[in-house]
């Protein structure tokens, strides 16, 4: 298991691409609050492919790093948290 890191430690790139989604998507304030509260304490993740589903929107990603955000209608792949 690795942990998720804090978001100042994520690769620029990384950091744009999911700042740009959170606009895309439309992510509802409760699912950004749920978000926060979920992974501020750096919460365990497999090593590999992932997601949460917050609602409104599923958080993707690979091992430590969050990758993107799906909506709710979209499918996720790898282990659901």
């Amino acid at each position: 298991m690795a942990k998720i890191e804090a978001w100042d430690n994520f690769p620029p790139a990384i950091q744009k691409h999911l700042a740009e989604r959170m606009r895309d998507r439309s992510i509802s304030l409760a699912d950004l609050n749920r978000l926060r509260l979920w992974i501020e304490p750096c919460p365990e993740v497999p090593e590999g492919e992932w997601y949460k589903d917050f609602g409104s929107v599923k958080l993707c990603g690979q091992g430590r790093y969050p990758k993107t955000f799906l909506l709710s209608d979209q499918p996720a792949r790898g282990t659901k948290l």
